[in-house]
């Protein structure tokens, strides 16, 4: 089974991508939509805009927003959609924040790999 892995969005998107999904709610600033080379946008997976305000990214807080994302996770249905989009292909999640492990994004690809592993 093809990997989920994790990407800044602005970075130039690769072969080695396979399936490219933003996982932001957010359009990131300053990205021309081509330049994104997205194969499909799934804000609804994201963070609650309140757990993203809390969390802010800071390092001290990740252990906890891992937690309450998670909890948020397994209460959203976009989960099965997004899950139903990747089925086994490669596919890479691309995010805006700067850090390339204390983000969503990575919580999010864990999750969504064991997810596909049960299915």
């Amino acid at each position: 089974m093809a990997s989920i892995k994790t990407k800044r969005v602005y970075e130039p998107p690769t072969p080695t991508d396979g399936l490219r999904i933003l996982v932001d709610r957010l359009w990131p600033r300053g990205l021309r939509k081509e330049a994104a080379a997205l194969d499909d946008w799934c804000k609804e997976i994201a963070p609650t805009p309140a757990l993203r305000t809390w969390f802010g990214h800071r390092d001290d807080r990740f252990a906890e927003f891992k937690q309450r994302y998670l909890r948020e996770l397994r209460g959203n249905p976009a989960v099965a959609d997004i899950l139903k989009t990747i089925g086994r292909r490669k596919t890479t999640l691309l995010y805006g924040a700067r850090d390339l492990e204390i983000n969503h994004a990575v919580v999010l690809a864990d999750f969504l790999e064991r997810r596909r592993k049960k299915a």
